[in-house]
């Protein structure tokens, strides 16, 4: 199995929360976790951390799969491509539920053909705005509402966790 890196930016939680992501982050990286929580600015009563990650590729959709049930949780895992394996970028807001992208090399989202015709197959009916169905393919509604708690996490700790492989 092919391993490589990742990060997961938990945006918003109450800190009762808290202990229940660094578990659930620890069951699936196999180590404890211990995250250093602080204030999320942008949103009062809210706790902000990151956790970079290195462990076996698919490891980012197992920590957003343990992650998405707590609809008072925003976050976001990447996963860097290894070898064979595309990147990942997994978001995640209550409003939207959750996001996901494959990703290249570089970061950028890439958009699989058959998911550009059916956008398009929506728009040629009226079904939809071509504009906005391309937006959503990249996660720009994530984007949108998740970048007030990005910014407000500017200068935060990160701490890295290795998964024994």
């Amino acid at each position: 199995m092919a391993t490589t890196r990742g990060v997961l930016y938990v945006h918003t939680v109450p800190s009762a929360l808290c202990p229940h992501v660094e578990w659930a982050a620890g069951g699936i990286l196999g180590v404890p976790v211990k995250l250093d929580w602080t204030p999320q600015p942008a949103a009062q009563g809210q706790y902000r951390a990151e956790l970079s990650w290195q462990a076996e590729a698919g490891t980012a959709a197992k920590l957003a799969s343990a992650l998405r049930g707590w609809q008072k949780l925003r976050f976001e895992v990447t996963e860097e491509p290894s070898n064979g394996v595309e990147g990942e970028r997994y978001s995640f807001t209550p409003a939207l539920g959750v996001f996901h992208a494959t990703t290249g090399v570089h970061g950028d989202i890439m958009v699989p053909e058959e998911r550009l015709k059916a956008a398009m197959l929506k728009a040629a009916s009226g079904e939809a705005d071509l504009t906005e169905e391309v937006e959503r393919l990249l996660g720009r509604p994530w984007d949108d509402e998740l970048e007030s708690f990005r910014y407000a996490g500017d200068g935060a700790p990160v701490r890295w966790l290795h998964q024994v492989v």
